[in-house]
């Protein structure tokens, strides 16, 4: 679906827009894990987390609906920016920096930087002064890894989620973790093995943000989240997931910063993953629980992977063509198209596509744009496979057809065509199980596919080994029928030629 600038320019924006919906877009990355938003161990089928909570209810106080919108965490202010949703709110940091591209509300909570090390380790780093030349992890982007290069340490990051960067230190490959305090409370406290160093090492402030010029919404929001304060309602949501702290007291202006109910979320979430049961009770009673996600996840591969694969066909087809038999301008637009697209990566690609058209009054929807980035890329690939076939057939072939008077086009169809499918085939059917796992990347534009569903299943029950076997089987078993169909065709065409008059 294209929406072009005047469209644009008449649809409701910002808090207009969404009391005409009725619903609060808001975007979150599910990946990062507990206790932001995550998929409830006891039903992966739903998601939870603090943030989750305090979505459903500033939009209660606009008098909506809210809905969840997933997409990368270090691409939400881009996808806000493009309008796939109305606000971004997935612990981000209140920052200068961010100011320049998006509005922030007022800050919803105060969480201290901490250090977690090995315990018993006589190296492990248990102050700032410390961590120079040491291997430390984080996430990318955030103010940890800030802190971490301006102490001099070796900062190594973690793309996959919050549970690998504990995973690491267990295993040796780092000297310590610097991550915000909820994070630390939820994966790097719960560990017998790790100790957290007692202290903050700096201060973050999450906020929601907006886009630039909808002043409206982001003041609906700030009274929103006064009224929660004031009415001890963002206290309670804090206390119920343990992340109430002396910070957000002093933040929402509660002289009390002793919490005083039970962590009841909290409590459950540790009861849930605090230790994994064994591999064979997982795959009787969770991983069934899960495979309606999976399911789901691996349709939207499949349609993605499917519907590029026939633009993949059909450009390449074009382009074989227009390379072998085409006068010489064709021939160098074919061949420029070719080296470009493959000279590229397809992230970049993909980035240009959904981001970088917009600029440009061309909006692709997510599903359109990860099927025409994925046909465009792989079309090159199949243009080569194509050019290498219609190259292989003898030129005694156009000969003979040209003896018994077909023209041009029957030649192509009849007799060029099929022995240049006959040797194409192959390299096809491997472009299709690649592309088949390249569709893991059109998670950069909000549509869940197997592999982010696994991601976010992996991170929020930090089973990483059964959830990855489960996804594997679910990989192979797609790409196998078509692996099997191509071997038929193959046959078939091997048997039709062999058959045909000579």
């Amino acid at each position: 679906m294209l929406a072009w600038p005047d469209a644009a320019l008449a649809t409701p924006r910002g808090l207009e827009a969404v009391k005409a919906r009725g619903e609060l877009l808001w975007g979150a990355d599910a990946q990062g894990g507990a206790p932001y938003v995550f998929a409830d161990p006891r039903d992966p089928n739903h998601l939870i987390g603090f943030e989750v909570d305090l979505a459903e209810a500033l939009a209660a106080k606009l008098g909506v609906r809210a809905r969840l919108v997933l997409g990368p965490w270090d691409s939400l202010l881009e996808l806000l920016a493009r309008g796939d949703f109305d606000v971004a709110l997935n612990g981000l940091e209140a920052t200068e920096e961010k100011k320049r591209v998006c509005l922030l509300t007022r800050p919803y909570y105060v969480a201290a930087e901490r250090l977690t090390v090995r315990r018993g380790d006589p190296r492990a780093p248990h102050s700032l002064a410390e961590l120079e030349g040491r291997v430390v992890g984080t996430l990318p982007g955030s103010l940890a890894e800030r802190i971490l290069v301006r102490e001099g340490a070796q900062v190594k990051t973690y793309e996959g989620g919050q549970d690998d960067v504990y995973r690491d230190l267990l295993l040796g490959r780092t000297d310590g973790v610097l991550l915000d305090e909820p994070i630390t409370q939820y994966y790097g406290a719960v560990e017998p093995e790790l100790d957290v160093v007692p202290g903050g090492f700096g201060e973050v402030r999450y906020a929601a943000a907006v886009r630039l010029g909808e002043e409206a919404l982001r003041d609906a929001l700030d009274t929103a989240l006064e009224e929660l304060a004031r009415e001890g309602t963002l206290r309670a949501l804090y206390e119920r997931w343990g992340l109430w702290n002396a910070e957000t007291a002093a933040l929402l202006g509660d002289p009390d910063p002793t919490p005083r109910d039970v962590p009841e979320r909290y409590t459950a979430w540790r009861a849930a993953v605090g230790k994994l049961p064994p591999f064979w009770e997982r795959v009787r009673e969770r991983y069934p629980a899960a495979l309606a996600l999976f399911l789901r996840g691996a349709l939207m591969t499949l349609a993605v992977s499917l519907m590029a694969m026939a633009v993949a066909m059909a450009v390449g087809l074009g382009l074989a063509v227009a390379r072998v038999f085409g006068p010489w301008p064709l021939r160098a637009l074919a061949l420029v198209f070719i080296e470009g697209v493959r000279g590229t990566p397809l992230l970049v690609q993909l980035s240009l596509v959904y981001f970088g058209l917009p600029q440009l009054g061309v909006r692709l929807a997510p599903f359109t744009a990860g099927v025409l980035t994925l046909g465009l890329n792989y079309a090159a690939a199949e243009a080569e496979n194509y050019r290498a076939g219609l190259s292989s057939v003898p030129a005694g072939q156009y000969e003979a057809a040209h003896v018994l008077g077909m023209s041009r086009w029957q030649t192509l169809r009849y007799v060029v065509f099929p022995q240049a499918l006959r040797i194409s085939l192959p390299p096809m059917t491997n472009d299709f199980i690649a592309l088949l796992k390249d569709s893991s990347l059109v998670s950069v534009v909000t549509l869940t596919e197997l592999t982010r569903t696994y991601l976010n299943l992996a991170n929020a029950t930090r089973d990483h080994l059964g959830l990855g076997l489960v996804v594997a089987l679910l990989y192979l078993l797609l790409g196998l029928p078509f692996a099997h169909l191509a071997r038929r065709v193959e046959a078939r065409l091997g048997q039709h030629l062999e058959e045909a008059p000579r």
